[in-house]
C-alpha cells in the first residue's frame, strides 16, 4: 500500500449495523482483522473485566489455545500489549526469549509469530487484538496501517457502548460472553476426564468435532454438558442442514 493510500477498512457503523449484539460484533471485528493479514491462521479479541482477561471472541484456528496458555502463565504478548498500552510484535517464537515458558509452549503448538495491539487503553476493560501466524516473520507484509485503525475503531466503539443509554444490554452481551467461556470450559472438563488428556487436547477435539458438525463450538460444548459429558454422535452421511 502507498503512503497516502487509505486502508479499504469496514466502518465501524457498518460492522455495528450489520449485528445485533456484542458478541457478533467483536466476531466481525476478529474476521475483519485477518483479512489484513494473510498469513494469520488465528485471531483473538481479549478483553480485561474485573481485572480478569479474557478472550470475548476469535476467529480462525489457533487464537483461543495461545490466548489461554498466556493467561495461565500470567505473562505474554498478548498481556503486555494490553497492560502496557503496547503494539507487541513476535517475529519467531522459536527465537523469542521474553515471557518465560510462553514461547516454546505456542511453538509446540504450531505459532511461529505474532502480533498483539491494544484496545481501549488505560480502562477498566483494556484488552488486545492478537493475531497469529504459523509462519515466522508471519506478519512483515500484513497491512499494519489497517490494523491499527481498526483497533482504533474498536477502541472507539467498546468506550462509547459503555457510556450509552443502551450499556445495561452492553452488559447482558458481556454476561453472555462470560457464560459462553464458562460452557466451553465445562466441556473442555469434561473431555479432559473421559479422554485422559490435556485441556488443549480437549479444546482441539472439541474444535475438530463442531467443524466436522459445522456447529459453533460453544452451542457443540452446551451440546456436551446436555449429555452429561458424553460426547455428541458425528454427523451421519446424509445429514442435511439448513
Amino acid at each position: 500500500m502507498d503512503e497516502g493510500d487509505e486502508p479499504h477498512l469496514p466502518h465501524i457503523i457498518d460492522l455495528l449495523l450489520d449485528t445485533e449484539t456484542l458478541d457478533d460484533f467483536l466476531h466481525s471485528l476478529a474476521l475483519a482483522a485477518m483479512n489484513y493479514a494473510p498469513n494469520a491462521d488465528g485471531c483473538g479479541l481479549t478483553l480485561q473485566f474485573e481485572g480478569q482477561p479474557m478472550t470475548v471472541t476469535s476467529a480462525g484456528v489457533s487464537a483461543s489455545a495461545l490466548d489461554e496458555k498466556q493467561y495461565g502463565l500470567g505473562d505474554g504478548p498478548c498481556l503486555q500489549a494490553l497492560r502496557d498500552n503496547l503494539e507487541v510484535d513476535v517475529t519467531d517464537l522459536r527465537e523469542e526469549k521474553r515471557w518465560g515458558d510462553y514461547p516454546s509452549l505456542a511453538a509446540a503448538c504450531g505459532a511461529r509469530s505474532s502480533l498483539s495491539l491494544p484496545i481501549a487503553p488505560r480502562t477498566d476493560v483494556a484488552g488486545a487484538l492478537n493475531l497469529y501466524s504459523p509462519l515466522p516473520h508471519g506478519f512483515d507484509t500484513c497491512d499494519r496501517r489497517a490494523l491499527r485503525d481498526l483497533a482504533s475503531q474498536a477502541t472507539g466503539a467498546i468506550l462509547l457502548a459503555r457510556r450509552t443509554p443502551a450499556s445495561p444490554q452492553v452488559v447482558r452481551d458481556i454476561q453472555q460472553a462470560l457464560h459462553h467461556r464458562a460452557v466451553v470450559n465445562q466441556a473442555i472438563g469434561f473431555v479432559m476426564a473421559r479422554e485422559r488428556c490435556t485441556g488443549e487436547e480437549a479444546l482441539a477435539t472439541l474444535r475438530h468435532t463442531a467443524q466436522s458438525r459445522d456447529m459453533r463450538l460453544r452451542d457443540l460444548c452446551a451440546e456436551v454438558i446436555a449429555r452429561g459429558g458424553e460426547p455428541p454422535a458425528p454427523p451421519g452421511p446424509t445429514e442435511h442442514r439448513d
